[in-house]
């Protein structure tokens, strides 16, 4: 099975591009999904984030507040750092075996959908990796517009991940998603034409 990695700076668009390769008839494995997983309640994952950093980052139901976390972490490295090293592990397990499933089941290509291929140096495990990049004041706008955050706070969760330049270097197929969703349709079609043929 060929594997292809998608991956994007934060609002770039590439959970819009998922949508549209699902629509392809591609089966996509959403690591944000998978992130939700690790840390349901009950898991042992949930239990290492509460052992980290206290049972404040508990909502009343007992599961994890995310938004209370992205706050914590978007602000502070070392906290980062280590949510991160809780995470991370577990979601890469659960994303080896979603894709071994794939394979078993007969898919002859599949999508992993994660953020920080790059930043985690999973690119090699991929046999394309296909990057969806904007400019920073789209990334701007639609993060103010979508999460109701601050423009300041907007630029702190784009400064927290590695510069859209220098995944682009790393990338095999770069996809730029500056304009409407027809001409998004149009780029991604005569990319995947190439990732799925070559």
């Amino acid at each position: 099975m060929k594997r292809i990695a998608l991956t994007g700076g934060i609002a770039c668009g590439k959970s819009m591009v998922a949508r549209l390769l699902r629509e392809k008839g591609v089966p996509v494995v959403d690591a944000d999904q998978l992130a939700r997983d690790v840390v349901a309640p009950g898991t042992e994952g949930l239990a290492a984030v509460v052992a980290a950093f206290g049972p404040k980052m508990l909502d009343s139901t007992g599961a994890l507040d995310r938004a209370k976390m992205g706050s914590l972490v978007f602000t502070d490295a070392e906290k980062r750092k280590t949510l991160e090293q809780i995470l991370h592990p577990r979601i890469a397990a659960a994303g080896v075996g979603a894709m071994n499933d794939l394979a078993a089941a007969g898919h002859n290509i599949s999508v992993y959908e994660a953020a920080l291929i790059f930043e985690n140096g999973l690119e090699q495990a991929f046999d394309a990796t296909l990057l969806v990049t904007t400019t920073q004041p789209l990334q701007v706008k639609r993060i103010t517009t979508r999460d109701g955050l601050t423009e300041e706070e907007a630029l702190q969760r784009i400064a927290a991940q590695m510069p859209l330049a220098q995944k682009e270097k790393r990338a095999s197929h770069v996809l730029r998603n500056g304009g409407s969703l027809d001409e998004l349709k149009r780029a991604l079609d005569a990319i995947w034409e190439d990732i799925s043929t070559s």
